[in-house]
């Protein structure tokens, strides 16, 4: 969701992790040392985005990172997570609502949808609808160019519009890979209920004997967790991985902190398990994965890992190495 670069940017020497033009502010709460029960992870630090923008014209959305308080380090291998709470978009007579074409490379894009239905297409030859409950996961590897519309039908009726869209970093033996895309519809997603009540949808990665869909370069663990309030979610991970939990509707605890809806709790790498309790019926969506210990240069809509390269993708883009653009 990204538009095209039309001037290539001005570099500077690369540090070891650089995000370039990043302007986004989070607000950032740091959680007290505390004593945890052993092996179980601490809360390292709570966020809450303060800005909203449009995306095109049909996602107002709200960037958590990259962000100044969130280091790249420190949600990798995410790299950029929009989200876009519940939204009332009145009926379009004509036209379209959404972002046209635009190029990608490096990474992939997951797209997550609970309400509206956005229609995807690439030059790839890839199309499709992403509805309530589908996980759209694209992998722009070596190049690619695609569009994101609300679909027709949803566009002349108007309604709700609800989703999130993560960019996964690809590592750098990866980034040249070729382009694929995986839509997850809702029926694909297993389900685990929970003892407590509640459930969770297992998009990648594992939960008890439930395995996720999503084919992933590297380790990923993403879940889609509903809990009753009182509910709980216990979690074992490696302790190198990262992980972070964004809370979409009511409140939960990790331990002595709380995270509302809308704000997003980042637990230290100090244990292999983590719990969430809700403290009223609550959405959250958990993200974990091994960190890729590379560097990270971002511009615009290409992730790669040194400023060259994002000279290159530039270069490619301009001479139609990502291939022709449809229509």
């Amino acid at each position: 969701m990204i538009p095209v670069i039309t001037r290539p940017p001005v570099f500077r020497p690369a540090r070891a992790i650089t995000l370039v033009g990043m302007k986004t502010q989070v607000a950032t709460r740091t959680a007290p040392p505390t004593t945890t029960t052993a092996g179980l992870r601490s809360v390292e630090s709570v966020h809450r985005s303060t800005t909203f923008h449009w995306v095109g014209n049909g996602f107002h959305v709200s960037t958590y990172f990259p962000s100044e308080g969130l280091p790249p380090e420190r949600v990798s291998p995410f790299v950029l997570m929009d989200y876009g709470p519940p939204k009332e978009f009145t009926p379009l007579a004509r036209g379209k609502r959404g972002v046209g074409w635009h190029p990608h490379r490096g990474f992939e894009t997951v797209t997550l949808a609970w309400e509206g239905a956005v229609a995807h297409q690439d030059n790839a030859g890839h199309a499709g609808v992403i509805g309530p409950g589908d996980v759209q996961w694209m992998t722009a590897g070596r190049g690619i160019f695609h569009e994101e519309y609300h679909e027709g039908e949803f566009a002349r009726a108007g309604g709700r519009m609800h989703m999130m869209q993560l960019w996964v970093n690809l590592p750098a033996k990866d980034k040249t890979a070729a382009p694929a895309y995986q839509p997850i519809t809702a029926a694909d997603i297993p389900r685990v209920a929970l003892a407590g009540g509640g459930e969770v949808r297992v998009i990648a990665g594992a939960y008890e004997d439930a395995r996720g869909p999503a084919h992933t370069f590297t380790p990923i663990t993403m879940l889609d967790v509903r809990l009753p309030a009182g509910g709980k979610l216990p979690l074992t991970l490696p302790a190198t991985h990262n992980a972070l939990a964004v809370v979409t509707k009511g409140r939960v605890r990790a331990g002595k902190e709380s995270g509302l809806a809308g704000e997003l709790i980042l637990f230290g790498n100090d244990g292999d398990r983590l719990e969430l309790t809700a403290e009223e019926e609550s959405h959250i969506v958990l993200l974990a994965g091994a960190p890729l210990d590379e560097p990270i240069v971002q511009y615009g809509p290409f992730v790669m890992n040194t400023f060259d390269e994002i000279r290159q993708a530039i270069a490619d883009v301009e001479t139609g190495k990502f291939g022709p653009v449809p229509g």
